[in-house]
């Protein structure tokens, strides 16, 4: 079974990322018994017929780097998994979907990074509200861990931290009194 990371530890991983195979349309793909986490466009197309699989907490959606979170605004509570895809190393989009679906959507379940995930991004994809990385295997997942704690403190304001670090340490004035840009 894979191992991914969730809420900073490796655990067992008890779903299956459902893809299409280049050139397969990904809403007509069968999608299998057990935890599924789908595409969107499989779900948009299938949902009536797995509707009944995500009230069980059988069915997760993912977005490709290019699909917008709020397609599926008012409804993403209701999936146990929202996973947004990483399609390489540098495609950062998938950091705006999940700075979206926490700050501006309201969603509080596990947001999961699934695809070309490296330790390296793993601190900033934390920043940004992600809670498991389905990380590449293979790499080293003991090491990517690591990779969540490579700082200690962090400048900018975000979903993690949504004071910037210039309010919460100004000469000893309480943040809440500091107008914007005070203490620099």
């Amino acid at each position: 079974m894979r191992k991914i990371i969730k809420h900073r530890e490796i655990v067992e991983d008890s779903w299956i990322e459902l893809r299409a195979a280049e050139g397969e349309d990904a809403a007509a793909l069968t999608v299998p018994a057990g935890k599924v986490i789908v595409p969107l466009a499989t779900w948009q197309a299938q949902a009536d017929a797995l509707t009944a699989r995500r009230a069980a907490g059988e069915i997760g959606v993912w977005f490709a780097s290019d699909e917008r979170a709020e397609t599926l605004q008012g409804e993403l509570d209701k999936f146990a998994v929202v996973a947004v895809d990483f399609p390489k190393f540098t495609d950062g989009r998938g950091m705006s979907t999940a700075y979206n679906l926490r700050m501006r959507l309201g969603y509080k379940g596990e947001l999961r990074a699934i695809g070309d995930v490296l330790r390296d991004q793993l601190f900033s994809m934390s920043r940004v509200g992600f809670n498991a990385y389905a990380t590449r295997q293979d790499r080293s997942i003991e090491d990517a861990l690591k990779g969540l704690t490579d700082f200690s403190e962090t400048y900018s304001a975000s979903v993690d931290q949504q004071v910037p670090l210039f309010r919460r340490h100004a000469r000893g004035v309480p943040a809440e009194t500091l107008e914007i840009g005070a203490g620099i």
